[in-house]
């Protein structure tokens, strides 16, 4: 067979992830704080782009409002948008067209706390109150009288730097040079994570004086800073509040019988009564057991809701969160004012593409607004129960039941919830906190949300007496006389998810809640 060169005509079809294609998709998953600083981005690389200014009756952005229920049906055709999928596809950054928008429709929330009328007090949370453990005491406890305000001051210096400045007023040379070297092996909750024969043999000086030198680092402020283990963090808050007497010194020395709730133990040891060591308890409760958490560490940042809900005249009213969305808009007059002059057809055609990529991006922006506030309509619709009485009434929900109602993919819906807050009169919650796996009701009837079943579970540990504590057994058969059919295994899991204890720990904190 001879070889030689042959030239074939072949035809095939394949799916290519455009950059337009691949924008929109990562927009879809973008919060909005994220967003706007995408749009941020965007104004410092396209000169065509320029931030709006509010207009009377409107906030910055793209109002979104939707009456889920009662709501008048989308017309069949030119009123309703295009999918994302046809958006994209249509190659919308071609057009020259002015986006359409709506800026001044009902603005239902003012984006601010003070601003909402309607405020409704969220559910109860928290565990066990009065339980003591050495977990307790390790987070601070539930009991106690609270220092007040104070303890939740934000100090602008770091612990160490907080530290620092004092080692340099009560210590001097070689003293000071060794305190300061054990600050730097303290760790952000106020501990010395290092040990001092060691830090002897690295800095060359006898143990005695890094002793010596410890010493004086641990009656820095906070008080506890500098201990090496929770009990030496205790007993020098205790010798703060002249409070280090033998009996609790005994009681700091025996943390892990407190958390075992060994009492008679406890009292044989401490020789002290019901009485005393119920002082005693109560005195630790008020110490802290991390007190450098208070200095340095990052900051908190707030959650910013990206959708805010709420209940008008029998509808349910979803509205994007315009505050933290600029409003984009595309500047022709510029536009018009640098394709007048004289140019170059590469200067032409740059122009040209920055017009094309202004315009996609604020109808993406739109269509992405309309995304949102479609799957948010239809997860509200679905879990209505919960908007009007609660966790309990939560329903099962998967991403592909809502991708289904919406004829939308199930990526579309898990990238319209994901990193997304709603703002409602019950509180704060991601998106995918409506999304649960199912549990069979016993009735046959219909099946109920993992999360409503987990909030029986907690209201019942929260109602048991301190005499009749409940075994998950026996949780198991109250939970099916309210009609859920479920496990012992996944009670106990589910008892584990909410924090709360075996009946065993449960037992053994009632009792130390009753020695208070």
């Amino acid at each position: 067979m001879a070889l030689g060169p042959r030239l074939d005509l072949r035809q095939s079809q394949s799916l290519v992830m455009t950059p337009q294609l691949q924008q929109a998709i990562r927009l879809l998953a973008l919060s909005n704080i994220e967003i706007e600083a995408f749009i941020g981005e965007e104004l410092e690389r396209n000169p065509l782009l320029e931030l709006g200014g509010e207009e009377p009756g409107s906030d910055i952005g793209m109002s979104g409002v939707d009456a889920v229920f009662d709501a008048p049906p989308a017309p069949a055709s030119g009123g309703d948008p295009a999918g994302s999928d046809e958006l994209i596809g249509a190659g919308m950054g071609e057009t020259d067209r002015p986006l359409d928008m709506d800026l001044n429709g009902e603005v239902f929330h003012h984006d601010s706390v003070s601003d909402c009328p309607e405020r409704i007090a969220g559910e109860a949370s928290g565990g066990l109150d009065g339980a003591l453990s050495l977990n307790d005491i390790a987070t601070g406890g539930s009991g106690g009288d609270s220092d007040g305000w104070e303890d939740s001051l934000e100090y602008d210096l770091s612990l160490r730097e907080h530290l620092h400045a004092q080692a340099g007023i009560v210590l001097s040379g070689t003293a000071l040079f060794i305190g300061r070297h054990l600050i730097e092996l303290i760790d952000e909750n106020g501990y010395l994570r290092g040990d001092l024969l060691q830090v002897s043999h690295q800095l060359g000086v006898p143990l005695g004086e890094v002793e010596a030198a410890l010493a004086v680092v641990q009656t820095l402020e906070p008080t506890g800073v500098g201990a090496r283990d929770l009990a030496e963090c205790l007993a020098l808050q205790a010798k703060e509040a002249d409070r280090y007497d033998p009996c609790m010194a005994r009681l700091i020395d025996n943390l892990e019988l407190l958390a075992r709730g060994a009492l008679p133990q406890l009292k044989r040891l401490c020789r002290v009564d019901d009485e005393d060591l119920a002082d005693m308890i109560a005195e630790l409760r008020q110490y802290d057991p991390k007190p450098g958490s208070r200095f340095g560490g990052s900051s908190i940042e707030a959650v910013v809701p990206d959708l805010f809900v709420i209940e008008r005249e029998g509808k349910w009213l979803i509205e994007i969160n315009s505050a933290t969305l600029p409003r984009l808009l595309v500047n022709r007059s510029y536009h018009v004012s640098l394709t007048g002059g004289r140019h170059d057809a590469k200067s032409k055609a740059w122009l040209s593409e920055c017009l094309a990529e202004a315009n996609w991006l604020v109808k993406a922006l739109d269509q992405r607004q309309r995304t949102i506030i479609k799957v948010a309509s239809e997860i509200v619709k679905q879990q209505e129960a919960f908007f009007r009485h609660g966790v309990t009434q939560l329903r099962p929900l998967t991403l592909r039941s809502v991708a289904d109602a919406i004829e939308m993919h199930e990526s579309t819906v898990s990238r319209v919830t994901s990193h997304k807050y709603l703002s409602c009169a019950r509180g704060l919650y991601e998106l995918k906190y409506f999304f649960t796996s199912a549990i069979q009701a016993t009735d046959g009837g219909d099946a109920v949300s993992a999360s409503a079943v987990k909030s029986h579970i907690k209201a019942l540990i929260d109602e048991e007496d301190a005499k009749n504590i409940l075994s998950d057994d026996q949780l198991v058969d109250l939970l099916k006389e309210r009609g859920f059919d479920i496990a012992r295994r996944t009670v106990a899991k589910y008892r584990e998810a909410l924090g709360l204890g075996s009946s065993v720990q449960r037992r053994r904190q009632k009792k130390l809640q009753g020695a208070r």
